[in-house]
């Protein structure tokens, strides 16, 4: 049995790369999802390029929000609307490799896990390999996390038969709604099982919010301090152990 999987998948001017994203969900052997994709008032072509696909295939749906609210908004949006039993997130410039969905739903099935995330590799912004494989550990729990973050958002899937929904609402920040999202999840003791394959590809454009270093040291601390409040001493000592495995992850 082929339990439905929705994809949240948020968009804002992403015309040069959603096409190329959707195909990817298209060519998945596991063929019984739903994406949809909220947009986050795109002032480029991105609504009109997914309306066209979107009128030839009914499992692609996209939603336009009234007032650009960030991208925590439109994934919670996209995960209330959903009906499925499995959550996946897919970014409007990531990609999934074809047999993403399957391996991992049959992996959460034979764990019995209702948090899950693959491993991945990493693309430039015109789609190159840069040589650079993120694996995952086996498994990964509150602490862990918040001293290596592994975890991307292009591999994680949740079983909401197992973990509630009302922890897949993202806090309404604009950066690292992610990683507080996924926080929620293990601070509520589902620990992450990690499936060591390459699943997907992350794209790291060298304009992004997470490719300007100063800012993702700035979000690393918030969320330590501002979002999961912990005290200055232990801040400090998960953000050094940050930092050395973030320099690690890039050299090796």
């Amino acid at each position: 049995m082929q339990y439905l999987v929705t994809v949240v998948t948020p968009s804002w001017n992403s015309e040069k790369y959603i096409e190329e994203t959707i195909k990817s969900v298209q060519a998945q052997t596991y063929e019984n999802w739903e994406m949809i994709i909220v947009d986050d008032c795109s002032s480029d072509n991105t609504v009109e390029i997914v309306k066209r696909i979107a009128a030839e295939d009914p499992r692609v749906k996209v939603l336009v929000q009234d007032v650009n609210g960030g991208a925590a908004k439109a994934r919670t949006r996209s995960m209330q609307t959903g009906t499925g039993r499995f959550v996946a997130y897919l970014d409007a410039d990531d990609i999934w490799k074809p047999n993403k969905l399957e391996k991992q739903v049959a992996f959460m099935k034979k764990k019995k896990c209702g948090f899950s995330c693959t491993s991945y590799e990493v693309i430039d912004d015109d789609g190159k390999p840069k040589n650079k494989y993120i694996h995952m550990l086996p498994k990964v729990n509150y602490i862990g996390f918040l001293t290596n973050n592994l975890l991307q958002t292009v591999g994680i899937m949740v079983d909401t038969s197992i973990v509630d929904k009302k922890y897949l609402v993202m806090p309404d920040i604009r950066r690292r709604q992610d990683a507080a999202t996924w926080l929620q999840i293990l601070k509520a003791g589902y620990d992450c099982y990690g499936l060591d394959e390459i699943l997907a590809e992350y794209r790291r454009a060298e304009n992004s919010l997470s490719s300007n270093k100063v800012k993702a040291v700035k979000g690393i601390w918030n969320l330590y301090r501002d979002i999961e409040h912990l005290s200055l001493p232990f801040s400090c000592y998960c953000f050094v152990r940050y930092a050395i495995l973030a320099v690690w992850k890039r050299t090796y």
